[in-house]
């Protein structure tokens, strides 16, 4: 059980870190209208440091705030800040490539419009769809076949439960967990939390969906992009839809350059934190080491090191390939880590740390 309170930021409630405010813009589904989009690239640009962040949640971060009042008012004036009594709790993220915003902005309305939900955790996560089922979230929703009902997932698992009505189920878990909380962040940490939920439901079926994560490639279309940093000059007047793996989706034609288009790229499936100078609690500069790392044309040689004489990644990459994620952390917490089989590597202060 946690014995504080989540430190998310928010749009308005902003994280001071080294480099200055740090803004989490939370874009339930990842869908965002070119208008909308400008909006927060000109935020950017004006009032921090002149790049947009995508996290593993689909969400955006701006960084070098001086405060949040201009962005929370840029926000508010273009659809993107409906509460902010509710903000920090309205993660959820969509199937990039189903038809599936209309669902998402009824789930989103329904969890803003009640007083209770408000004192959720930031950590609370919702998922909707298929491929992003595997993502952990603490409620969940997958199509069940062909039929009107939807497959309930409980902290990332299928319990059998199945419902007509996926937004009323969705507000109810999310009560019965707020409920039952306590200090804890994440329904997997409430002792018995699960089969509570299940049993207030009732599980209708047998629990025959194995959670997955399916990654979107890279592609003209859904373009990845490095390291999750964006310069926010970029896209200007595109529509655009975020996925948790740091890639977005836009219309055929759209110029990608400088963006990760390739499936055999080395960028692609690698991730990393901050690192220094932006946060302060980093051992090193992830971003530096991990360019440093990729230019190595050495990179598939397991006698190659980076850092101080720590071997690099070495099974990462396989004929330019990456069979599993990579991702650099500089420090124990681990953030930015994406969700199911990764291989990490950890800064010590005098390397890094493989973990696999």
């Amino acid at each position: 059980m946690r014995s504080h309170p989540d430190a998310c930021p928010g749009a308005v409630e902003l994280h001071q870190a080294a480099d200055g405010g740090l803004a989490r813009i939370r874009v339930p589904g990842g869908t965002l209208s070119a208008a909308q989009w400008d909006v927060v690239r000109r935020a950017a640009q004006e009032l921090g440091n002149g790049s947009l962040e995508l996290t593993s949640r689909a969400n955006l971060q701006i960084r070098g705030l001086a405060d949040g009042f201009e962005l929370g008012a840029r926000l508010r004036a273009a659809g993107l800040l409906p509460s902010e009594t509710h903000e920090r709790i309205r993660n959820i993220i969509a199937a990039p490539l189903e038809d599936n915003q209309a669902l998402v902005d009824e789930i989103d309305a329904a969890l803003c419009a009640d007083p209770l939900l408000a004192d959720l955790p930031g950590r609370f996560l919702v998922t909707v769809g298929a491929s992003v089922s595997g993502l952990g979230g603490d409620i969940g929703l997958v199509s069940d076949g062909d039929g009107p009902a939807a497959v309930l997932l409980l902290a990332g698992h299928d319990t059998g439960v199945r419902v007509t009505d996926p937004v009323d189920a969705v507000v109810t878990a999310a009560r019965l967990f707020q409920e039952m909380r306590g200090t804890a962040w994440r329904l997997s940490e409430v002792d018995d939390g699960v089969r509570k939920i299940t049993e207030y439901f009732g599980a209708t079926s047998e629990a025959l969906i194995t959670p997955a994560v399916t990654p979107v490639a890279p592609s003209p279309l859904t373009p990845g992009v490095p390291l999750g940093r964006l310069d926010a000059h970029r896209l200007a007047g595109v529509p655009v839809r975020l996925t948790p793996w740091r890639s977005l989706v836009v219309p055929p034609g759209t110029d990608t350059s400088g963006l990760i288009t390739d499936p055999a790229s080395p960028w692609h499936g690698v991730s990393a934190c901050t690192g220094r100078p932006g946060c302060a609690k980093s051992l090193s500069d992830v971003r530096a080491d991990v360019q440093a790392w990729l230019d190595r044309p050495e990179l598939s040689d397991p006698s190659a090191t980076i850092g101080m004489g720590t071997r690099s990644p070495q099974g990462a990459f396989q004929s330019g390939s990456i069979p599993r994620p990579v991702h650099w952390s500089g420090c124990s917490r681990r953030c930015g880590r994406p969700a199911g089989d990764v291989i990490e590597f950890v800064a010590t202060g005098d390397g890094y740390e493989e973990i696999k």
